[in-house]
């Protein structure tokens, strides 16, 4: 398997993130890049860094003013007085009204749904080169690969296509799938994240050539809260192009393997010429974030079912937080996909 990394996405290293009221150390941390690298390692995979993907490739799913947004709003916030360190908002607009702002201050309400995906210095940079990824494994697929691996940090998968949030900077997830629809007629996009990817759902949400499903902890009282519910399922064209199978956050394997059949027939329903996975691991039991309680043969048995639907499928990173669970999470589920024997590999 081509597996695809850039080490410069270890500059992204927030720190802030407001949970319960109390400010904590930010969830996305470039230590996740050291573990799942250590995942990739137990199985022999080595990873190639991508080369820059063309801009046009992440203007097919972001407007032109969030990336440019992206790329200045560090170099603006510090023009601030007395400026934190990262861009954090402390203003959102609701109105339907609202108007397009021009200070950084209310810009970052505009592109920023919550407090936690923070941009600091080298926030732009390190998410376009985990873009890079995605779209250096889409191109792997789109010229024969039966299947390439990103793993890309920043996640991207809260993202719409100007709201940034949940740790997520570019949704490398709908990069991926929109570079494939260059040449494929119908592509899928399977979630397996323990949070709704409600933003590749948004980006897609009025479109029926790219379907969406997502599989996740049920959003009534887990993150994102306001999307992920099963009566989500598209509008206008869109209709019917959108499954969302929430799950308690009691669930373990039976139920959670269930429903990526559930959601494998949709796929096949649908037939597309390709597949794009969401491949978040904070699903397992150990996870930090405590969504829900699959085991590693859990996930080992999601990549051979996943594998055995037989798809061009690339697989984007999405969540999988700091635990020691966590290279053999990766290690599990690519044992599982690939058909090799599960690697021996103690947490670290």
């Amino acid at each position: 398997m081509k597996c695809f990394y850039a080490p410069e996405t270890e500059t992204h290293d927030p720190l802030f993130r407001l949970t319960y009221g109390k400010i904590q150390r930010n969830a996305e941390q470039a230590e996740r890049a050291r573990l799942l690298l250590a995942g990739l390692d137990a199985l022999s995979l080595s990873v190639t860094a991508p080369a820059p993907a063309p801009r046009a490739a992440l203007e097919a799913v972001h407007t032109k003013r969030f990336l440019d947004f992206l790329e200045t709003a560090w170099d603006d916030w510090q023009k601030l007085p007395d400026a934190g360190p990262e861009v954090v908002p402390n203003v959102f607009p609701r109105a339907a009204t609202s108007s397009y702002p021009e200070t950084i201050l209310a810009r970052a309400g505009w592109h920023m749904g919550d407090t936690s995906a923070p941009i600091g210095k080298h926030s732009w940079r390190a998410a376009v080169r985990a873009a890079d990824c995605a779209v250096a494994a889409t191109d792997a697929v789109l010229a024969g690969a039966p299947h390439a691996y990103a793993l890309c940090r920043p996640a991207g998968h809260h993202t719409s296509a100007e709201i940034a949030a949940g740790h997520c900077l570019l949704n490398n997830a709908a990069i991926a799938a929109a570079r494939l629809r260059t040449k494929h007629e119908r592509v899928a996009v399977l979630d397996i994240d323990v949070h709704h990817g409600n933003g590749t759902q948004d980006i897609f949400y009025d479109r029926d050539d790219v379907l969406t499903v997502s599989i996740h902890a049920d959003p009534t009282d887990y993150y994102p809260f306001f999307t992920g519910f099963a009566g989500e399922t598209g509008t206008g064209a869109g209709e019917g192009y959108n499954l969302n199978l929430p799950l308690p956050r009691t669930t373990t394997d039976a139920a959670w393997l269930s429903a990526i059949d559930t959601a494998l027939t949709r796929v096949a329903a649908f037939k597309p010429d390709a597949l794009v996975l969401g491949l978040g691991l904070d699903t397992h039991e150990d996870d930090p974030l405590m969504g829900m309680k699959v085991t590693w043969d859990g996930l080992r048995h999601a990549g051979e079912k996943i594998a055995a639907a037989g798809y061009p499928t690339v697989l984007v990173q999405e969540g999988g937080y700091l635990s020691p669970a966590l290279p053999k999470s990766l290690a599990s589920f690519l044992s599982g996909y690939l058909g090799v024997r599960a690697p021996a590999l103690e947490p670290t």
